[in-house]
Parts: structure tokens; C-alpha cells; sequence
């Protein structure tokens, strides 16, 4: 009982570590280009090697724990982000640094796991609320991680004080893993599929690379266009590959199946609105307004610190009565509440920035749709999945997610590079307003897929996620069996 006590907490201090690795060097990109020597471009290598090793990684990673157990798969990821937070650490070369980001990418399976160590663990009463609260952390910690970032970077400080800090961050994080997380036996059967996981892998590589790269390289470069199309090509491939395997890595069902698709859809746009909102506001209110006329001249730690953090704080809060929320009321309906509560904090923003106070208001109100919706979309998702299968349900869940935040990302440093004001290269003001709407529609369109997302009541979406031993999906037709290749 007790260790179910420290359990979740520990759980929660886990993903908050994933959260800070993820957004802790989005603000300082120019800051390591400038005391690297390299340029902004090359820099720029520390986030995109990052996100490439996260997608490759992370459901293999959640195959390995589904298989293998939780408990030392956890502990081995936490080993090699270690690893590779000491190398981005100690190094002064920008290749290491962007092979410790490498090794740092693999974080992006402990939210995926610890959600499947959730499941196993706690009891059917406790459990919604517990994701809830893990799930939230997620989206809360993002925020987090921009603001320490502003303290410890303050006045042009050593970029290597934010990569000690998550050397801090992860000797915690393995220390709770190693005696605060269960061992238990291993109770499925199975492989990994090896030959999925390299095709997925090209795949995932190429389309990503043509994403985050297009800009650099032109978006009607042969290299852009050539990752495209042979990404393309590649996933189909791994697509029929995948119909035909007996233990596929991903089941092409996990993908197409209605529920499931409709709250992977949702999650892309989650995680849309929420870079949207860490960066669009980061940007606009470090803007010159002697130079824009718009703005707040904020250097990064105002922008962290005033800005960002009380939005961040009241998300903490969010997620820890989002749990209350589901339970009344399910999943489904908060996430479509919490979606509503974000259309109006950019509709908000898009036409009113022009004062502190509205930026904070509309940054609060923006963090607990992140919150709510992060919440609910993991309760929604086990919902249809067996618990043999969480770890590689969330895993794909995970890498939704991932590309979101990386087309709002690769979008929004385009258009504002495009966009500037003239003989400068500040970005013009509408810019930021299409932003901001933009992040509206991301939540209309959450709202719509949550909508079409079929469940029956909503003790049923609270309840469903607790049943430990569901062997067939939900959907499946009466009186049938699923087989292993499709419980996924």
C-alpha cells in the first residue's frame, strides 16, 4: 500500500523529466549556435536529432516493456538518457552534442510506460485519476522546462547549465525508478518485429526529416520532395508488410480502428495548440516593440517567468482535478470541454494581445486545455486497447503527439521567417494573430474528433480503462476472439 503511495508521485516526477528534455533547448537554440560557433541552422540539429531518435525509438521501446516488463525497460531508457544528458553536458563539439541529443531522444517512451506501470498497478478505483494526474504532468512540465531555462540562461549564461540540470533531473528520475517502481514477472509471450520496426523507422525518418528540414532545404527541393515521396513509399510498404506479420509491431487496426483514430487525430492537434502556445507567445512577447511596434521587448527569463509560468502553474492544478472530472463525467466530454476552453483562449489572444494581462489570461486559460485534454485522451485510448497492448498503444500515441508539436514548430519558425517587417527580420504582427487562430482551429478540430469518437455512457469510458484483463477490444463483434495480432 505504501508503495502504491509513492508510486504515483514518483511516476509523475518521471514524465515531468521527459517534459523538461523536451522543451528545454526550444528557447536556446540561438544561444548554443552563437557559443558553438556554428550557425543557427546547424544549431538547430540539437532539436531535429532529438525528434528523429523519439519517433525511430519510442515504439519499439513500448514493444520491449509490453514484452519484457516495465520496470527494467524503464530503468534502461533512464540509463541511456543519462548517458547522453552527460555527453550534451561535457561537450563542447557540436557533433556530441547532437549525439547526446540522440540518446536524450529515447525519453519520449517513459510517458508511454509509466502510463502501462499505472495500469498494472493501480487499483480499478484509482486509476483514472491517476492518469489523469501523470498525463497532465506532461503538459504542465513543458511549461516548466521553458522557464527554468529562462533562470539558468539568463544574460547570455552557459548553455551547459540547462544539460547539468537534466543530469539532476534524470539521477532523480532513476533513483525512483530503480526502488519506487515494481518488478513483476513477465506475463505476455512474443517478439518484436524487427523488420516492421526498420521500415517504420525509414519511414518515420524520412517523412520527419522532409517536415522539419523543408525549410532549410527549400520546400520544393529534390531532397525535400525525394524524403517525402520515399517516405511515402516506405510506409506503404511497412503498411502491407505489417496486414501480413503474425506479431506485428503496430497492427494496421491500432491506426485504423474508429475510436482509436479519432483520439490519435485529437492528440495531433493537442500537441498543435500546445507548441503553438509555447512558442508563438515566447516569440511575440520578445519581440522589439521599439523595432515591431507590437510586443514586449521580455529578454527569455521574463518571457519564462512572467508569461509562461502562471499559466504553467494553474495547469498543475487542472490536472490534478481533471481525474474528478473524467470519473463524472468521462473522458470523452472533458476533452471536448477542455477543447472549448482552448478555442476561446486563442480567439482571445488573437484579438487582444496588446497588454500583459491578456497574454497571462489567455497562456492560463490555453494550459488547462493542455491539461484536461492530455488527461482524458489516455483514458480514451486504453479504453480500446488490451492491457497487454498499453505500452505500444501509447507509444504510437506518443509519436502523434511528437508530430504535432513538430508541425507547429517547422510552421510557425517558416512563417515567421517569411513574414517580417521590412529591412528587418522581425516577423510582422499578423503573423502571430494567423498563429494564434490557427491554434483555435487546432481545437475546433480536437472537438471534432472527440465528437466522433463513438463510447456508450460515460461510466463506461471512466470504468473501462480499469478492466486489467481485456482481451478483446472494444468494437469487436459479439462471440468472437481477437487474436493476438489484433488486440493491439
Amino acid at each position: 500500500m505504501s508503495s502504491r503511495r509513492i508510486l504515483l508521485p514518483g511516476l509523475c516526477f518521471i514524465v515531468m523529466t521527459l517534459a523538461v528534455l523536451q522543451t528545454m533547448v526550444v528557447p536556446i537554440v540561438l544561444t548554443i549556435g552563437i557559443q558553438l560557433g556554428v550557425s543557427t541552422t546547424a544549431a538547430g540539429w540539437v532539436l531535429t536529432a532529438n525528434l528523429l531518435a523519439a519517433v525511430i525509438a519510442t515504439p519499439v521501446i513500448g514493444r520491449l516493456a509490453d514484452l519484457h516488463g516495465k520496470r527494467p525497460v524503464l530503468i534502461g531508457v533512464l540509463t541511456v538518457v543519462l548517458a547522453g544528458s552527460l555527453l550534451a553536458a561535457l561537450t563542447h563539439s557540436l557533433l556530441w552534442l547532437i549525439v547526446g541529443r540522440v540518446l536524450q531522444g529515447v525519453s519520449y517512451a517513459l510517458f508511454p510506460i509509466a502510463l502501462a506501470v499505472l495500469r498494472d498497478e493501480m487499483p480499478p478505483r484509482k486509476l483514472v485519476g491517476s492518469m489523469a494526474v501523470l498525463s497532465g504532468t506532461l503538459g504542465v512540465g513543458g511549461g516548466f522546462g521553458l522557464v527554468l531555462t529562462g533562470l539558468l540562461t539568463a544574460n547570455g549564461a552557459d548553455y551547459h547549465r540547462v544539460f547539468w540540470l537534466t543530469v539532476a533531473f534524470v539521477v532523480v528520475a532513476l533513483a525512483i525508478a530503480w526502488f519506487g517502481v515494481p518488478a513483476r514477472p513477465r506475463t505476455s509471450g512474443g517478439t518484436v518485429d524487427w523488420w516492421g520496426a526498420a521500415l517504420l523507422a525509414v519511414t518515420l525518418l524520412l517523412l520527419f526529416l522532409a517536415l522539419t528540414q523543408g525549410r532549410t532545404w527549400g520546400w520544393g527541393s529534390v531532397a525535400t520532395i525525394g524524403c517525402a515521396i520515399v517516405g511515402v513509399v516506405a510506409g506503404a510498404i511497412w503498411w502491407n508488410f505489417e496486414k501480413r506479420a503474425d506479431e506485428p509491431l503496430v497492427a494496421p487496426r491500432m491506426l485504423t480502428h474508429g475510436p482509436l483514430l479519432a483520439t490519435n487525430v485529437a492528440t495531433l492537434f493537442v500537441g498543435i495548440g500546445m507548441f503553438v502556445n509555447f512558442l508563438a507567445c515566447s516569440y511575440f512577447v520578445q519581440t522589439p516593440r521599439a523595432v515591431a511596434g507590437y510586443g514586449f521587448t521580455a529578454n527569455v527569463l521574463e518571457a519564462s517567468v512572467v508569461y509562461l509560468l502562471p499559466g504553467a502553474a494553474v495547469g498543475v492544478v487542472a490536472a490534478v482535478v481533471s481525474g474528478r472530472f473524467i470519473r463524472a463525467f468521462g473522458p470523452r466530454r472533458v476533452l471536448i470541454a477542455g477543447a472549448v476552453i482552448g478555442l476561446f483562449g486563442f480567439v482571445f489572444v488573437a484579438l487582444a494581445h496588446d497588454h500583459t494581462w491578456q497574454l497571462i489570461t489567455a497562456g492560463i486559460v490555453i494550459n488547462m486545455f493542455v491539461s484536461l485534454a492530455f488527461a482524458a485522451l489516455p483514458n480514451l485510448l486504453m479504453a480500446e486497447v488490451s492491457a497487454t497492448d498499453t505500452g505500444v498503444a501509447n507509444s504510437v500515441n506518443s509519436i502523434v503527439r511528437t508530430v504535432g508539436t513538430s508541425i507547429a514548430s517547422a510552421t510557425l519558425s517558416t512563417v515567421l521567417a517569411m513574414f517580417t517587417i521590412d529591412r528587418t527580420a522581425v516577423a510582422r504582427e499578423i503573423v502571430y494573430t494567423a498563429a494564434f487562430f490557427a491554434g483555435a482551429l487546432a481545437c475546433a478540430v480536437v472537438v471534432l474528433a472527440a465528437l466522433a469518437i463513438k463510447s456508450t455512457t460515460p461510466q463506461r469510458e471512466s470504468t473501462v480503462v480499469a478492466e486489467s484483463e481485456s482481451a478483446v477490444p472494444r468494437g469487436t463483434p459479439a462471440g468472437s476472439t481477437a487474436s493476438p495480432s489484433t488486440t493491439t
